[in-house]
């Protein structure tokens, strides 16, 4: 005789408990919207872009607007472009692509984690973060990414630093590592975590 014992059936999911499982579907509108900002973000990369260019073979209504976008409260505007111009413009161009990158990981990962799965498990492209995504993973993701992030404002305020007081250079500074200093922690917890999750696995 089989020993192979009849699996039990499934319990259905009461007309409640599954009106609160549908509910995450009220955060795809979120998402969306993400994807349409991601889109003002890339428009506004390209009209950065376009202008920088201009600049370079002399339109003079492009230099105008660069020279704008680079000039702070309290400093010289500068009259024609320069390597610290360039960088400025470059570094702005930077933040644009880490921002992106941001916004994808959240709207990617965000989805796979509390709405639905994407199975993307045999697509090419799938990112290799996305392979072990959960909510710990992302947070440590969305930690660095905001590092990455605050470190090109730091360097910008630092190239322009003399028009800024200690003050402002110092809370800057502040916050930056007051960042550096969040994403470690959640690292070490997400570790702490894990360790507790395997130890407990191997009891078992």
């Amino acid at each position: 005789m089989s020993n192979i014992q009849p699996s039990p059936a499934k319990k259905a999911i009461g007309l409640l408990p599954n009106l609160i499982f549908m509910s995450r579907w009220l955060q795809l509108p979120l998402y969306l919207g993400l994807i349409l900002a991601q889109c003002v973000y890339v428009f506004h990369f390209w009209v950065e872009l376009t202008d920088l260019i201009g600049a370079v073979f002399g339109n003079a209504a492009s230099l105008d607007h660069i020279l704008d976008v680079v000039t702070i409260d309290g400093a010289v505007r500068p009259t024609k472009l320069t390597e610290a111009t360039i960088m400025l413009v470059v570094l702005g161009l930077i933040d644009v692509v880490m921002i992106s990158n941001l916004l994808i990981m959240v709207i990617v990962g965000g989805y796979e984690t509390f709405v639905s799965r994407m199975n993307l498990e045999s697509h090419p492209d799938q990112p290799e973060w996305l392979s072990h995504v959960n909510a710990s993973v992302l947070k440590v993701k969305l930690a660095m990414a905001i590092i990455g992030i605050s470190s090109i404002h730091l360097l910008k305020t630092f190239i322009n630093a003399n028009a800024y007081d200690v003050k402002t250079l110092l809370a800057q500074t502040g916050i930056h590592i007051t960042f550096l200093l969040s994403a470690l922690a959640i690292a070490w917890c997400d570790r702490i975590m894990t360790a507790t999750q395997n130890q407990a696995n191997g009891e078992h």
